[in-house]
């Protein structure tokens, strides 16, 4: 199956060299095109692209306030910088962008990092690496190793010990569980502080993931890896500052 793009830059001509460049490595297929952020977001929303190369300045939204609003909805969508301008980024590294192009780019540089987007999304990828484990170390924290998470169908209780993972997701916050899950409008950020950290690890903006489930870490991205965990068939992101905090913490 095809990986599903979204181009989003103010010239059509640089929309068409991309069109061109994905046909010519195969295995994309491009799911629309646009001028503007405010359009790429009703797109993303609606036909859901893994990739969106985005240009940074755009009439009204920004490619980075637009890259915002789509990673709070879908934190794995693979952003790809496509612009002129250098001086952004470091933003682009506080997005955790997959890859960051400088106009005028070369075709054999957009086909590596194309390559790089088809190597991850095999589902054979990763095989081999390393494992990083063996290693066993309103919302209210209730006692008794719960917390209380209030959402639209009432209060929940969860029991921190079952926690594998949780992950902004459609602009709210999922707790994902061994049996189970909870969506609330809750911040990450409120929901670590409840966390005992000895267990529970902010591997990015979007995720928190459970220590003592992580079986394998490798590459997504220049700057981000994929985390995978038991119990679960998520997996979450980590950052490469974080994968260093990671690599001391289960040093022998």
């Amino acid at each position: 199956m095809n990986i599903k793009v979204l181009i989003v830059d103010d010239e059509k001509g640089i929309r068409t060299i991309i069109k061109k460049i994905l046909d010519k490595s195969g295995g994309f297929e491009v799911i629309g095109d646009t001028d503007n952020g405010e359009d790429a977001i009703g797109i993303f929303k609606e036909k859901r692209p893994e990739v969106v190369f985005f240009d940074i300045e755009m009439p009204g939204c920004s490619g980075i306030e637009c890259a915002k609003i789509l990673t709070d909805i879908d934190p794995k969508t693979i952003i790809i910088f496509a612009t002129a301008h250098q001086e952004y980024m470091s933003d682009a590294f506080q997005l955790y962008a997959f890859d960051y192009l400088i106009k005028p780019f070369k075709v054999e540089r957009v086909l590596q990092t194309l390559d790089r987007i088809k190597k991850i999304n095999k589902p054979s990828y990763g095989d081999g690496i390393d494992k990083i484990i063996k290693h066993e170390k309103g919302l209210d924290k209730i006692g008794l190793d719960k917390i209380m998470i209030k959402n639209k169908e009432g209060i929940s209780f969860v029991d921190t010990k079952e926690i594998v993972l949780v992950q902004r997701e459609e602009s709210n916050t999922v707790i994902y569980t061994k049996t189970d899950s909870f969506t609330t409008s809750i911040s990450l950020s409120d929901i670590e502080e409840k966390l005992d950290n000895a267990q529970f690890f902010r591997s990015h903006k979007s995720y928190i993931i459970n220590l003592s489930l992580i079986t394998k870490i490798y590459p997504y991205g220049r700057w981000t890896y994929v985390v995978k965990l038991k119990n679960t068939e998520k997996d979450a992101l980590l950052t490469h500052e974080k994968y260093e905090e990671i690599k001391k913490l289960f040093s022998l």
